[in-house]
């Protein structure tokens, strides 16, 4: 086997864990690649894909046009419990920071990551996942890595899998994934 990089290695998770009818939640949908990967997962199932800005929601309409199974939602993803239905997800993605090519002044921020974390943990289905994409390149990066990794440790074995995986070796702070598995 040939070691996947970050976000090769994120699909490479959604694709473990999600089947064709489920749903899905892309809690920051950015430019639109994340919902798409998982809008072409889920043909039968549906995608709710949030953002907080305007011209992410925007970006990733345009890139999922063909699709039909997606909700956006122009809200924070610490909102999500409002607008997922009753049933279980299977899987949600995280790529936190800022908006590639936007306005790096926005960012995602410690404490409404964790409680979306917190929400949609509640809302997955025993064996879904959870993906973080996290970044923490940049000052913001850092200081939302801690929290998170802080509250990742705190997580009751027995309720769910973690995992981190990371290049140790790389310069300037590069990206890394952690998981979630529901036990």
């Amino acid at each position: 086997m040939k070691l996947k990089g970050i976000l090769p290695f994120s699909k490479f998770l959604i694709d473990q864990f999600v089947s064709r009818a489920d749903i899905v939640v892309d809690a920051t949908c950015g430019n639109g690649n994340d919902t798409l990967y998982l809008a072409e997962r889920v043909p039968n199932g549906h995608v709710f894909a949030f953002d907080i800005q305007e011209t992410a929601i925007s970006n990733a309409k345009h890139k999922t046009s063909a699709h039909q199974n997606i909700t956006f939602i122009l809200d924070g993803h610490q909102n999500v419990d409002q607008y997922l239905p009753d049933s279980e997800i299977s899987c949600a993605i995280f790529n936190l920071g800022y908006l590639p090519k936007g306005d790096k002044s926005i960012v995602t921020l410690p404490d409404t990551t964790i409680t979306a974390i917190q929400k949609l943990f509640a809302c997955l289905k025993v064996g879904g996942i959870i993906i973080l994409v996290i970044y923490p390149g940049h000052a913001e990066g850092q200081i939302e890595k801690e929290a998170v990794l802080e509250f990742l440790k705190s997580y009751n074995q027995d309720t769910a899998h973690i995992l981190k995986y990371e290049f140790i070796n790389q310069r300037n702070n590069p990206p890394f994934v952690c998981a979630i598995e529901k036990r």
